[in-house]
């Protein structure tokens, strides 16, 4: 089996200016380009796969490579510093990363991801969104505790089901891992929220009360309202013929999350429910 690529590189700027699905938010940060939790077909529904940035791997596959940013906390300390002076700090929202997990195994060496963390808490912004799937983020409690109510760690969670995520996302922590870092989250005081994102089959009933206690809110949001069109990046990507051939076919429609929906609204309460871009921009 090839080895994974590493590659480090310099950024011009750490943050850029984002919008469209992500219109809550003034800025993307993306600590690395590339997402090793792709390798080996993980998370097929990735639509950053198809993207431009893509191409930043030569030619290796998706997921087989990671590129680190290793500038990028000192270019962060540098806009937010302006920021600060020109009095747009207190505002601003940003949302970390929307093109990668910012917890991707070379962090444990580079602790990019943690350096922009505690940029965060000497330049205070109005909230950052940290999503990942990694319980990696568990190593930046100390840091996620003084960032206080101005950081939302979201954990993406996709289906309470362990046998669909082997089957759909098998390079990813399991659901009991991940359910364990949103708990442990949730009883340290920080802002937690579950991204559903986007749904893969699963239990309704159960998935609504294991996420009353392991979130603050859930997201929840599927291939047709989240991919950005209407379904079609999704189709182009396989999923309805992945579905078939695994038997979820009934999973793969549009409004299949809204029995999902339903079950988590009857548990949680309406004002914990939200979805996909609407629920996305709620910061």
């Amino acid at each position: 089996m090839p080895s994974r690529i590493y590659r480090y590189e310099h950024t011009s700027r750490a943050l850029n200016p984002t919008g469209g699905f992500l219109k809550g938010f003034a800025y993307s940060l993306n600590p690395y380009i590339g997402c090793a939790f792709g390798d080996a077909g993980g998370c097929p529904f990735c639509y950053v796969r198809a993207l431009p940035v893509a191409m930043k791997g030569e030619g290796a596959p998706w997921g087989s490579w990671v590129i680190a940013k290793t500038n990028l906390v000192e270019r962060l300390r540098i806009e937010l510093a302006a920021m600060r002076k020109s009095d747009r700090l207190e505002a601003a929202t940003i949302f970390m990363s929307s093109a990668t997990d910012p917890y991707q195994g070379l962090e444990r060496k580079l602790r990019i991801t943690r350096g922009a963390l505690e940029a965060f808490v000497e330049y205070p912004v109005r909230r950052v969104l940290l999503q990942t799937r990694s319980p990696m983020v568990e190593s930046d409690l100390d840091v996620l505790r003084r960032l206080g109510d101005r950081v939302i760690v979201s954990m993406t969670l996709e289906t309470d089901d362990d046998s669909v995520r082997r089957a759909i996302t098998p390079t990813s922590p399991s659901v009991e891992r991940r359910f364990k870092t949103a708990r442990l989250m949730r009883r340290e005081g920080i802002p937690i929220q579950l991204a559903i994102s986007p749904m893969l089959p699963n239990h309704p009933e159960r998935f609504a009360e294991l996420a009353d206690d392991a979130a603050d809110r859930v997201i929840v949001d599927s291939y047709f309202a989240g991919d950005g069109s209407g379904g079609r990046r999704s189709r182009g990507l396989g999923i309805g013929e992945l579905y078939d051939r695994l038997g979820y076919e009934g999973w793969f429609r549009p409004g299949a999350e809204q029995q999902l929906l339903d079950a988590m609204r009857r548990r949680l309460g309406e004002h914990r429910v939200l979805y996909s871009r609407d629920g996305f921009s709620a910061v």
